[in-house]
């Protein structure tokens, strides 16, 4: 059995801002990475739960978001496991700038 990948990513935002931030992150994740396709998407208080297909391979994990970080966790199959620290690295970037970047105003 694999090894789950987990990233955590550092905020300062405190748990409700980074919430707001992160609730429609996937899917727009979803819609700059054509090869991936967001099967299921359940948020439960502070903790989502999603199913993503890329390449064909579905991979599914959870992200909780707490006070001072991100936690995601997420079971890459066999065949994408060989892209973990790919996939750990656009995470951590992308995630990264979403999470800290400041608002636009409005």
């Amino acid at each position: 059995m694999s090894k789950p990948l987990i990233v955590v990513l550092p905020h300062s935002l405190g748990k409700e801002e980074a919430l707001r931030r992160l609730r429609p992150s996937l899917s727009k994740a979803a819609a700059s990475f054509p090869v991936l396709q967001v099967e299921e998407e359940v948020w439960s208080g502070d903790q989502l739960q999603f199913r993503v297909r890329a390449l064909g391979q579905a991979a599914s994990g959870t992200v909780e978001v707490r006070d001072t970080d991100l936690r995601l966790e997420v079971m890459l199959p066999w065949f994408l496991e060989k892209f973990a620290q790919t996939v750990e690295k656009v995470v951590r970037t992308r995630g990264s700038l979403m999470i800290e970047k400041k608002p636009s105003a409005s």
